[in-house]
C-alpha cells in the first residue's frame, strides 16, 4: 500500500473517485432515502462544477503540500515522530489527526466563524442532498481546507504516502455519507458508531440550525461524539435542507453560487420562516 499510494498517477486517483461517485448515484436511483422532484442530471452538473474548482486549488497548493511532507519524512519532525511507530499505527493516526485537523475542525471553525460561513453556506443551499453535494464547495472554502491539512501535516508529521491515501478515502467517504440511499436503521446506525454514515450526516444538512450546527466530521463520527456535536433524529426523512435564506431556485446555479458569499444577506419568505432556523 506505501508504494501504491507514493506513486498512484493522478489519473488512477481521479478514476477510483469517479468510480466511487458514479456508484454512489447509481446506487440512489435504486435506493433513494429521499425521492426528490428535481432532475438528477441538472442537479449533478451544478455540483460537478465545483469538482473543476476544488481541483484547481487543490493543484495550486499541491507543491506545498509534496514540499511540507517530504520536510516531515526527511526530518522526521512532528508528534508522530516523538516515538518510534510501526508503519500501521503511524498511518492509522495520521489519518485520525489528519480527519480531525484537516476536516472536523476546520469545519467547525467555518460553522462558528462569520466571514468564513459565507464561503462554506453554498455547500449548505443545496436541497437535495446526494453523493454530488459533497463535491459542492465555493473555491475559497477549497482553500481553507487545504491550509488546515498543510497544518496537520506540519503538526503530525505525515509521509506523503499517507497524505495520499488520506485524501482518497476522504474523497470517498464525504461522497458516502452524503448519498442520498436508504440503508437498514441497524446498519446506519451500527456504522454510525465508528464513522460517518449517510443518516448521521444527513442531519448536519437540516435546515434547522441546532442540527445544522452537528456532525461535522468526515471519516471518524468519533470527533462529534468526543466533543458534543453529535446529534440524531428519529427520521430523516422528515428533515428539510437548504438555508431559508436561499431557496430560490437561482442558488441551484453555478454563477449565484459563486457570488454568494459577497451578497447581502436575502430575507427569507414569510412562508418558510416557519421550516426551522438558518444561520
Amino acid at each position: 500500500m506505501m508504494e501504491f499510494f507514493e506513486h498512484i498517477p493522478s489519473h488512477y486517483r481521479t478514476a477510483l473517485l469517479v468510480a466511487g461517485l458514479v456508484i454512489l448515484w447509481l446506487i440512489e436511483g435504486v435506493i433513494p432515502r429521499i425521492r426528490f422532484g428535481n432532475s438528477r442530471i441538472r442537479h449533478a452538473g451544478t455540483n460537478l462544477f465545483f469538482t473543476l474548482t476544488t481541483a484547481a486549488v487543490n493543484l495550486g497548493f499541491a507543491f506545498l503540500i509534496v514540499k511540507a511532507s517530504d520536510w516531515t519524512s526527511s526530518e522526521r519532525f512532528g508528534l508522530l515522530y516523538l516515538a518510534q511507530l510501526p508503519v500501521w499505527l503511524h498511518c492509522l493516526l495520521a489519518v485520525l489527526m489528519m480527519d480531525f485537523i484537516g476536516a472536523y475542525l476546520v469545519h467547525l471553525i467555518q460553522h462558528k466563524i462569520a466571514w468564513m460561513w459565507h464561503f462554506h453556506k453554498i455547500h449548505h443551499t443545496d436541497t437535495a442532498v446526494d453523493a454530488t453535494t459533497a463535491l459542492r464547495h465555493h473555491p475559497v472554502e477549497s482553500m481553507f481546507r487545504v491550509v488546515a491539512l498543510f497544518l496537520a501535516i506540519v503538526a503530525m508529521g505525515v509521509p506523503i504516502w499517507m497524505v495520499m491515501f488520506y485524501q482518497s478515502l476522504s474523497a470517498f467517504m464525504s461522497q458516502f455519507n452524503h448519498a442520498n440511499i436508504h440503508l437498514p436503521g441497524w446498519l446506519d446506525k451500527g456504522l454510525s458508531w465508528i464513522i460517518v454514515s449517510p443518516d448521521m450526516h444527513k442531519v448536519h444538512h437540516s435546515r434547522y440550525q441546532p442540527e445544522t450546527d452537528s456532525n461535522y466530521a468526515n471519516i471518524f463520527s468519533v470527533w462529534d461524539r468526543l466533543f458534543g456535536t453529535f446529534v440524531t433524529v428519529k427520521d430523516t426523512t422528515s428533515l428539510r435542507y437548504g438555508l431559508d435564506e436561499y431557496l430560490d431556485e437561482r442558488y441551484q446555479q453555478i454563477g449565484p453560487l459563486l457570488k454568494t458569499p459577497w451578497e447581502d444577506v436575502p430575507v427569507p419568505d414569510q412562508q418558510h420562516q416557519q421550516g426551522g432556523l438558518s444561520q
